[in-house]
């Protein structure tokens, strides 16, 4: 072969190598784009995971530090497993192996022991709960149950749990043992330490919006400070609320409604009745001053729907 031949064939590789790796590109782009247009024929799950699941690369730049991931079975908590195989262990006997209590209790721990009560005695507990999972070593938890039965009594039974390295399955490995409840944790000092006059401007505010708010007499939205949406509680479970006791952080809440845009924080106890009798009840709200009147800007119940801007 002529160098000029040579020459030839080398000055055309890299064309043609450009040329592969261009026409690599275009069928990932056509893939994407069949799996895109089959996502959204299927449905809106189905067109997140394509959109997921595209080809799209990120490289990690040398100075990024990976984030600390914690394995499946270290998050994954037993406590509602070990809560199910309390309950079915205490309503099962040994004289009735083939019961629904009983047949559950040994497929969760087959090699547990079912216990042996006089049915007489022995009364089912009316219910069963976990109050604590402690975890003891990579897997290994020791989860913590409470059983209260109706004379008032309450047990508290300790059971040993394993889950499996994906965090998607447990098993009981041993009997229950029965342990002291936890004590009672120390309480600190309230921050409501304001007490708001029951005839003022800020308590009237309030027992104005617990009305609507837990009988569904009246309107809610009236009480509440601009882009704030609260729902009142449906179906309205109470037929009368009166205020009993308004305690405050901030001095303001105790006096004339101060100058707009100022915000208190209370700590609200109410005395709700309906046919079967009366209730106390406590609410923590934040409230703001506006146009010389108090107006709900929030109620601290833990949940996002519960007040709060929009």
């Amino acid at each position: 072969m002529s160098p000029g031949n040579q020459a030839s064939e080398s000055d055309s590789a890299p064309p043609m190598a450009a040329g592969a790796r261009l026409e690599k590109m275009r069928r990932r782009v056509r893939l994407s784009r069949l799996a895109l247009f089959t996502a959204i024929a299927t449905g809106p799950v189905a067109l997140g995971v394509a959109v997921m699941s595209g080809p799209t690369t990120v490289a990690a730049s040398p100075s990024d530090k990976p984030a600390a991931v914690r394995s499946a079975a270290a998050a994954a908590d037993p406590a509602g497993y070990a809560q199910v195989f309390v309950d079915a262990w205490l309503r099962s006997s040994a004289n009735d192996a083939n019961s629904a209590q009983a047949r559950l209790a040994q497929s969760l721990a087959p090699d547990v022991d079912l216990p042996d009560p006089v049915a007489s005695v022995q009364p089912k507990p009316a219910a069963v709960t976990a109050v604590r999972s402690a975890q003891r070593e990579d897997g290994e938890w020791a989860v913590t149950v409470a059983a209260q039965y109706a004379d008032g009594r309450l047990r508290y039974f300790v059971v040993p749990v394993t889950a499996d390295a994906s965090g998607a399955s447990f098993a009981v490995t041993g009997a229950p043992g029965a342990v002291a409840g936890p004590t009672r944790a120390a309480v600190g000092k309230s921050p409501y330490g304001v007490s708001v006059p029951s005839d003022g401007d800020l308590s009237l505010a309030v027992g104005e919006f617990f009305g609507p708010y837990l009988t569904g007499a009246g309107e809610v939205d009236r009480y509440l400070a601009p882009g704030v949406q609260l729902s009142p509680v449906y179906p309205a479970p109470y037929t009368a609320v009166a205020v009993q006791r308004v305690s405050a952080v901030e001095a303001a809440a105790g006096g004339k409604v101060p100058a707009d845009g100022t915000a208190v924080r209370v700590l609200v106890q109410v005395e709700a009745r309906d046919s079967g009798g009366r209730w106390p009840l406590g609410y923590e709200l934040t409230l703001k001053a506006r146009s010389g009147r108090w107006e709900v800007a929030a109620l601290e119940s833990g949940t996002a729907q519960d007040g709060g801007a929009r």
